[in-house]
């Protein structure tokens, strides 16, 4: 279920939030040292009762030190990579809600009250802030039609509709950060969080934010190019692993058809003459038509292996009570 609302942000004087919920702010963050502190104290500012948590991923810069200095209890994650920050935060950490944002102060932190709003009252398991950009600056063009093709590709292949799937803001429940595998290492991290709610048919929602340019003295780590492939590549071996019956069985009619391509010179001879002279190609198109129902045998075997992990998966989420469920 997505439910997609575009709504402005919300403030955290319309918005009460329930009582005892522990909330965590968590920031995976990489030589952030002209904004992190701004970041720490705007999401103190919308959420007061939230602990937050700046995780330095080998900064270089004085990072570690604007973010103590903000107030935030900082962690460390050495190796580097997106995708292994969060892996450690969301094994490290234990709250009712997650709040993940970028620390570059690009998010709105007077949306994030209304977004746990939305996550505890509906019970859904994520809430996606879907960008929407207040400056020029702050999306480029490159990223915008990059994020427009990926996120494409994850409609064609899963069936759903996001229209921000590489957002950094989003708002989790616990049962989602405690069955959330986290394989992916770098900027990737956001496919497999989208692809993982999908998967396991979570309730969630997208919900426009504003999107702000960096502040000055700060810079974005992620590469169009080098980036979006290894999203690309990501959004392909997510194909593989839980849609195998689909990724082999487009293997196998590949192999089909090039296999009676090659097959047609060979048979129109024999029909002719009654000779096979082209033996090499006869044998390749048997090995190609072999390939092809191998592609489909591992596809059938692969899709009851996924299944049986789909289940596991849906059981581990299922053994932590929805927001809200656990007062």
């Amino acid at each position: 279920m997505l439910t997609r609302v575009a709504a402005k942000p919300k403030t955290t004087a319309r918005v009460r939030l329930p009582q005892g919920l522990k909330i965590a702010v968590i920031v995976p963050c990489y030589n952030e040292e002209a904004a992190i502190g701004t970041v720490v104290k705007q999401f103190r500012a919308a959420l007061p009762s939230a602990e937050i948590y700046v995780y330095d991923n080998n900064s270089k810069d004085g990072t570690i030190a604007a973010a103590k200095k903000a107030g935030a209890i900082v962690g460390v994650e050495t190796r580097q990579g997106k995708g292994h920050v969060v892996r450690r935060m969301f094994g490290d950490i234990d709250a009712d809600v997650y709040v993940m944002i970028d620390g570059d102060a690009t998010y709105d932190a007077p949306s994030a009250p209304g977004m746990i709003a939305m996550l505890v009252a509906e019970k859904l398991d994520m809430v996606v802030g879907s960008r929407v950009d207040q400056e020029e600056a702050a999306y480029r063009p490159g990223h915008r039609f990059g994020n427009r093709v990926l996120t494409g590709f994850v409609k064609r292949i899963f069936g759903k509709n996001f229209n921000d799937i590489l957002s950094g803001y989003r708002v989790f429940s616990r049962r989602f950060v405690k069955s959330f595998p986290a394989l992916s290492t770098g900027f990737e991290i956001e496919t497999e969080l989208t692809v993982h709610s999908l998967e396991l048919d979570m309730p969630v929602a997208e919900v426009e934010t504003p999107y702000y340019a960096r502040p000055e003295g700060s810079a974005s780590k992620l590469n169009t190019y080098r980036d979006g492939i290894r999203i690309l590549w990501t959004i392909g071996k997510l194909f593989r692993t839980e849609r195998p019956m689909q990724f082999f069985s487009i293997v196998s009619t590949f192999f089909f058809v090039l296999s009676l391509l090659i097959s047609i010179p060979v048979f129109r001879t024999f029909f002719e003459t009654g000779l096979v002279p082209r033996l090499p190609t006869a044998i390749l198109a048997t090995a190609l038509m072999l390939l092809s129902f191998l592609s489909l045998m591992s596809g059938l075997i692969l899709d009851t292996v996924t299944r049986g992990r789909r289940e596991l998966k849906r059981l581990t989420y299922l053994s932590y009570p929805a927001p809200g469920n656990d007062r």
